[in-house]
């Protein structure tokens, strides 16, 4: 087999949540070069069909499907139209994240608790939940997390986010040794500070990010795509004895 057959995802049903820019949108460009048929998913349609004409554009298989990843029942229809479009689902990147609050964990209201424990948390479990028979049915898969080092050690200003990646991260470990038997792998990527949206308040401000980096013993800000060619391994074959894994992504900050 070539390297280009060992990565390849052709024939294969990718579902990417919050896929509309950052980390999502990077892993839905990666896997439909590699040929994948990708289904990318955020709240909002129009961003969906900008990212999905552009990858179209470039010669990729891409579909965006909108719902709120914390809402169950929306998810249900999500898997239900994926497969009546496509006849099942191989890959799952669980990427939605919400993070609504910044301080100590004393000061996290009720709502912000329920709401980073429903996008991180929950929706992962109940999406997997959901794609576990349909992967079953056609002989395996792969789920893929996008965790965070927060999860592996508290981030200052972060704490129930560093909660919740952590409970994703042993609900990866959890439903890998369950899933096994069934050939489906499930994964967890932890990456450090990217450069993204979400992480903007502190790339912007120079002082910090120079803080920040210049202890790394990769002294800068990871790339969208370099969190997208550790989810194409992942998906692929190449990775065909890797479940149950935490894999980081930071420039060596959690050495």
């Amino acid at each position: 087999m070539t390297a280009n057959q060992i990565f390849s995802l052709q024939g294969k049903v990718a579902l990417i949540t919050g896929a509309s820019k950052g980390i999502g949108e990077a892993i839905a460009r990666y896997f439909a070069a590699n040929g994948a048929n990708v289904v990318i998913n955020s709240r909002k349609q129009e961003e969906l069909d900008k990212v999905a004409e552009s990858i179209q554009t470039a010669g990729g298989k891409c579909t965006g499907i909108a719902a709120n990843a914390g809402d169950i029942a929306a998810c249900k229809v999500l898997i239900d139209k994926i497969v009546e479009l496509h006849g099942g689902i191989d890959i799952l990147v669980n990427n939605a994240a919400s993070n609504p609050v910044y301080g100590p964990v004393v000061q996290c209201e009720e709502w912000a608790f329920d709401k980073i424990m429903n996008v991180n948390v929950k929706a992962p479990f109940e999406l997997s939940k959901l794609v576990y028979p349909i992967m079953k049915a056609r002989g395996g898969g792969s789920v893929i997390n996008i965790s965070s080092i927060a999860g592996l050690t508290p981030d200052p200003g972060l704490g129930m986010y560093s909660v919740s990646k952590a409970a994703l991260n042993m609900l990866t470990k959890v439903t890998a040794k369950e899933w096994g038997a069934d050939h489906i792998r499930v994964n967890s990527i932890c990456p450090g500070l990217i450069k993204t949206k979400f992480s903007e308040a502190l790339w912007q401000d120079e002082k910090s990010l120079s803080y920040f980096t210049k202890r790394l013993p990769i002294a800068r800000m990871g790339t969208v795509e370099e969190i997208a060619g550790l989810a194409l391994y992942l998906a692929s074959d190449a990775s065909g004895y890797c479940t149950g894994g935490i894999y980081t992504a930071d420039g060596g900050t959690t050495i």
